[in-house]
C-alpha cells in the first residue's frame, strides 16, 4: 500500500529535476559585465589622456621630446648628463630658437615632463587594452560578435600613436614653432573617436543582449537621426576647437560678443595665405569656431525639445542633461575666450567637450534602445 505524500513533495521533486533554462547565457552575461568594467577603465584613461594632451599643448610642451622611441623612450633621463643630451636635442629645433632661446635646463625639464607623461599614458593605455583583450580572448569570454570590435579599439590606439608622432614631427623643422594645427585636429579627433566607441560599447554591454533586441522595437528613429546629426556636428566643433588651440587663436581675439571690438575682424582673410587661412589665420579660425558654436547650440535646443516629447522617461532625462551641458559648454567657452584661454579654463573647456560628447552619445543610445518603463513607473 502506497504511502500518502504531500502535494508539496511532488512540486519540490519537479523543481529539483526540471531542466535549468538560460544556462547558455550565464557566461556571456558575466563576460559582458567584466568587459564593460575593463572598457570603463580604458575610458577613464583616455579622458585623462585628452586632458594631459590639452595641458601639453597649452604649455607648449609637445615638442620637448624630439624622437619617437616607443620602447626605450619609456625611461626618462636618469642623470644630469642624460638631461643635457635631451636639452641639446631640443635646442636644435625652431621652437627653441624662435620662442624659448635662452631657457634654462630647469625650464626645459618642466615642459619635458608634460610630454613624457603624455606619452607614458599612451603606453599605459596600450598595455591595459592588450592585457584585457588577451585575457578575455584566451579564456573564451568574449561574447559572439565582439572580438572584432575590441580588436578594432587596439588597432585605433596603435594608429593614434603613429599619428601622435606625425603631429610632433611637423614642428621639428622649417620655421614651425608648434605642431601643425590640422595634425593636432586629426590627433584629437581620433582620440574622440576612440572615446566615443568605448562609451558606446559600454552602453551596449550595460544591458543584456535580449533586452537590447526588445528595446529596439520601441526605438524612436527620428530622434535617433536627430541625435546622430548632433553627434556629428559636435565632433566637427571639437575639430574646430583643436584648430583654435593649435594656433593659439583663443588668445589673439578676446572679448564677447565681438572679437577684439569687431563683429567681423578685418584680418579675417589674408590673401597671401589663400586656403591656409582656414588653418593658420587666427581671426578666421576663431570666427568659424564661434559661429559653429552658436549653430550647435541651436541644433542642440531643437534636439532637446524633441527629446522632451519622448515616451520614455530615461530618454527624456538623457536629453535634458545633454541640453544643460551644451548650454554650460557654450558659457564656459565664452568665459575662456574672454580671459584669453588660460591653462585652467582651457582644460575645463576641453573636458567639457568630453562630457558633452558622451552625454550626446548616451541620449542617442537611449533613442535607439529606450528603457521601457512599467505601468507602476519603475524601470
Amino acid at each position: 500500500m502506497s504511502q500518502k505524500r504531500s502535494i508539496f513533495e511532488d512540486v519540490e521533486t519537479s523543481a529539483r529535476t526540471a531542466p535549468q533554462g538560460g544556462m547558455i547565457d550565464a557566461r556571456p552575461r558575466g563576460a559582458r559585465r567584466a568587459i564593460r568594467a575593463w572598457l570603463m577603465v580604458l575610458f577613464a584613461l583616455v579622458v585623462v589622456m585628452i586632458a594631459v594632451g590639452g595641458a601639453t599643448r597649452l604649455t607648449d610642451s609637445g615638442l620637448s621630446i624630439t624622437e619617437w622611441r616607443p620602447v626605450t623612450g619609456a625611461l626618462p633621463p636618469l642623470s644630469q648628463a642624460d638631461w643635457q643630451v635631451e636639452f641639446d636635442k631640443y635646442r636644435q629645433i625652431p621652437q627653441y630658437e624662435l620662442v624659448n632661446k635662452g631657457m634654462t635646463l630647469d625650464d626645459f625639464k618642466f615642459i619635458y615632463w608634460w610630454e613624457w607623461g603624455h606619452r607614458q599614458l599612451g603606453r599605459l593605455i596600450g598595455l591595459v587594452w592588450a592585457a584585457g583583450f588577451v585575457g578575455f580572448w584566451a579564456s573564451g569570454r568574449i561574447p559572439a560578435g565582439w572580438r572584432g570590435r575590441l580588436l578594432g579599439l587596439g588597432a585605433l590606439g596603435g594608429l593614434q600613436g603613429a599619428i601622435g608622432w606625425w603631429m610632433v614631427s611637423s614642428g621639428l623643422d622649417g620655421q614651425m614653432t608648434s605642431v601643425a594645427s590640422y595634425r593636432l585636429a586629426t590627433h584629437l579627433g581620433l582620440a574622440f573617436v576612440i572615446l566615443g566607441l568605448i562609451a558606446w560599447y559600454a552602453f551596449q554591454l550595460s544591458r543584456p543582449e535580449a533586452d537590447l533586441l526588445q528595446a529596439r522595437r520601441l526605438a524612436e528613429p527620428r530622434l535617433f537621426r536627430l541625435s546622430t546629426g548632433l553627434m556629428h556636428f559636435a565632433f566637427l566643433q571639437i575639430l574646430l576647437g583643436a584648430l583654435v588651440a593649435g594656433i593659439d587663436a583663443g588668445r589673439d581675439y578676446i572679448g564677447w560678443p565681438t572679437m577684439g571690438g569687431e563683429w567681423i575682424p578685418d584680418a579675417i582673410w589674408d590673401a597671401e595665405l589663400g586656403w591656409r587661412n582656414f588653418f593658420e589665420n587666427p581671426a578666421l579660425v576663431q570666427f568659424i569656431h564661434r559661429m559653429a558654436g552658436y549653430l550647435l547650440l541651436i541644433f542642440g535646443v531643437i534636439a532637446w525639445a524633441r527629446g522632451r516629447r519622448s515616451a520614455h522617461a530615461a530618454t527624456r532625462v538623457a536629453f535634458g542633461w545633454m541640453g544643460a551641458m551644451l548650454l554650460g559648454q557654450v558659457v564656459l567657452g565664452i568665459v575662456t575666450v574672454i580671459h584669453a584661454a588660460p591653462l585652467e579654463l582651457g582644460l575645463a573647456h576641453q573636458l567639457g567637450a568630453v562630457i558633452l560628447f558622451v552625454l550626446i552619445l548616451r541620449a542617442r543610445h537611449l533613442a535607439r534602445y529606450p528603457i521601457v518603463q512599467s505601468i507602476r513607473g519603475k524601470n
